[in-house]
């Protein structure tokens, strides 16, 4: 009844726009039930919140705006987190949500116009290259070590943050902070696949055990296996994805779907000097090619086997309909119950894959699923990244005033608090932080979130990373994606004839910036041509055409993967 009386008078205070201390103690007390569980004791939460509450003093009443995309992690900060900010700091917090590519737009306008439409963004960290060579958004090192010093936060714990290389320029210094970040990973149903009746069945026609693909040759024969068969009464398909000519249609390639395939050069979190995108830079991080006439790898033999792949087998193993979908569309297909496997599986859709009473669920809360690595294609060696991991960055722009940019960061760290982060995870399932995954409170959960808990736990997340510093404009470049693929999706060019075209419209833009100059000696120097055979002969991307891109395929079974983590 106290507590009760304490946070009612504590409201009272706050709409009366009472500055007392009193009135942000009981705010603490009364939401640090909500932060629970935390990585930190009560008596830490308590002392991390009081930090916030006094640095957030001369902002006071103060409006600020903030914006990022609709997921449900963001929909926790916005609904929950937002209100709990401002009730413990007297900020006025509004934490708007909006589509991705709205993110961006808005964003664009911002750098362009030097208008100050938002006090910060959550941003993908695939900006990281444009937002080091425009130099429009904070660099985030000066910042905590200078103007922003006296409101950055002493339990703020950067070495805690997993993804910090995703959003650390060339020149070392941070420009993001990450919020939340998802991988997209192989997607399986285990029950199926330790069905030992369908084991035999498979190892007889195959000659191999029944598994986790390792490559993609073993991708391509469980399609095969399974695809038209019936099981648990429906007609199942070995594979799912998307196909619609639609923006979303390019993250499904530009979420590294070349490095996969092998198309780039080794090295994380991104290939050097040629990286996922097919982009190659010289020694001085410039961009130079995209083309393999200028050393790029594009349109590469490589690249196009991963398109290839990839529209073979959305023709031949997965349900007709996924043709015209988008990926908001194709994400919670595979929860119907006629989805063998799916090579790219972004775990953002987890949360809404272990929905009680789903055909994909036992009935004692735990899936009939798993998560793994991706396989990886023909062209791929040891050493290079085999997967994508999509981090949402907090990002203060140059042209937001001082103050406003000083309590717009307290919020990215409010919600990015170790105070707080556990039990956001919880809600969104897009861990950060190496306190969270480690979390008690985990490990009691792993076994209804199908692996996921173990992906991250594990040496094997480092390999998934989002795109790196090598695309010097990604709003501009990532734009030409979905137009380009959509044509070899939709059967209007070939791959090679789809590719072509992309790498030359990429290099269309990297020759108007630095045309433009306006990157100075970090923007695009484009390589001279020369042929495409010297450079497929040169060591590295772009890879020569293998004479057998379908080798020996390779399985493992899930039980010993995980086994090996944890050793």
């Amino acid at each position: 009844m106290k507590s009760a009386f304490r946070a009612t008078a504590a409201m009272v205070a706050l709409i009366a726009g009472s500055s007392g201390a009193w009135a942000d103690e009981a705010a603490i007390e009364k939401w640090l039930p909500e932060f629970q569980p935390s990585s930190l004791s009560e008596a830490e939460q308590k002392a991390e919140m009081e930090w916030f509450m006094k640095a957030a003093e001369p902002f006071r009443g103060m409006d600020i705006r903030v914006v990022s995309e609709t997921i449900a992690t963001h929909e926790y900060e916005s609904k929950t987190l937002a209100r709990a900010f401002s009730e413990i700091t007297g900020i006025n917090l509004t934490h708007d949500l909006i589509g991705e590519g709205d993110v961006v737009e808005k964003l664009q306008t911002q750098m362009q116009s030097g208008e100050n439409i938002y006090d910060a963004y959550v941003n993908d960290s695939d900006l990281i290259g444009t937002h080091w060579r425009y130099k429009q958004a904070r660099d985030l090192t000066a910042w905590m070590e200078g103007e922003g010093a006296d409101v950055t936060s002493p339990t703020l714990d950067l070495d805690d943050f997993m993804g910090l290389s995703f959003t650390t320029g060339p020149d070392g210094e941070i420009y993001q902070l990450p919020d939340q970040q998802f991988a997209n990973l192989y997607w399986f149903r285990y029950d199926w696949f330790t069905d030992p009746e369908i084991m035999a069945e498979f190892k007889e026609k195959y000659g191999y055990e029944l598994g986790v693909p390792v490559n993609w040759s073993a991708y391509e024969d469980i399609a095969e296996f399974f695809t038209g068969r019936e099981i648990d009464g429906q007609k199942v398909y070995g594979n799912m994805d998307y196909g619609k000519k639609d923006p979303s249609l390019g993250w499904r390639f530009t979420d590294a779907w070349l490095s996969m395939a092998g198309a780039g050069d080794k090295g994380t979190p991104n290939g050097l000097p040629v990286d996922e995108w097919g982009i190659r830079v010289n020694e001085n991080s410039q961009p130079v090619g995209s083309c393999m006439t200028r050393g790029g790898a594009t349109n590469s033999p490589a690249a196009v086997y991963s398109i290839e792949k990839y529209i073979d087998w959305l023709q031949n193993y997965t349900p007709p309909a996924a043709a015209g979908m988008t990926f908001s569309e194709a994400g919670p297909v595979p929860a119907q119950g006629n989805i063998a496997q799916q090579m790219f599986m972004y775990t953002t859709f987890v949360a809404s894959l272990v929905a009680p009473g789903l055909p994909v669920m036992n009935d004692d809360g735990t899936p009939k699923w798993r998560l793994a690595p991706s396989p990886h294609g023909a062209y791929w060696e040891e050493g290079m990244k085999v997967g994508y991991q999509d981090a949402g960055s907090w990002t203060l722009m140059e042209s937001t005033p001082v103050d406003r940019a000083k309590a717009a960061w307290l919020y990215a760290q409010f919600v990015t608090s170790k105070t707080v982060d556990v039990k956001k995870s919880h809600e969104g399932l897009t861990f950060i932080r190496k306190s969270t995954v480690e979390d008690e409170s985990f490990t009691e959960r792993a076994p209804r979130l199908g692996g996921l808990v173990e992906f991250y736990r594990s040496p094997a997340r480092t390999q998934w990373t989002p795109t790196g510093t090598n695309i010097p404009d990604y709003p501009k470049l990532a734009q030409l994606w979905w137009q380009n693929i959509g044509d070899a999706s939709s059967g209007a060019k070939s791959a090679q004839e789809a590719l072509d075209s992309l790498c030359e419209a990429q290099e269309k833009v990297l020759s108007r910036l630095e045309r433009a100059g306006i990157q100075g000696d970090l923007g695009p120097k484009l390589n001279d041509e020369e042929s495409a055979e010297y450079w497929l002969e040169q060591p590295g991307a772009p890879k020569p055409k293998l004479e057998n891109e379908k080798p020996e395929p390779i399985t493992v079974s899930y039980d010993e993967l995980i086994k090996s983590w944890q050793q």
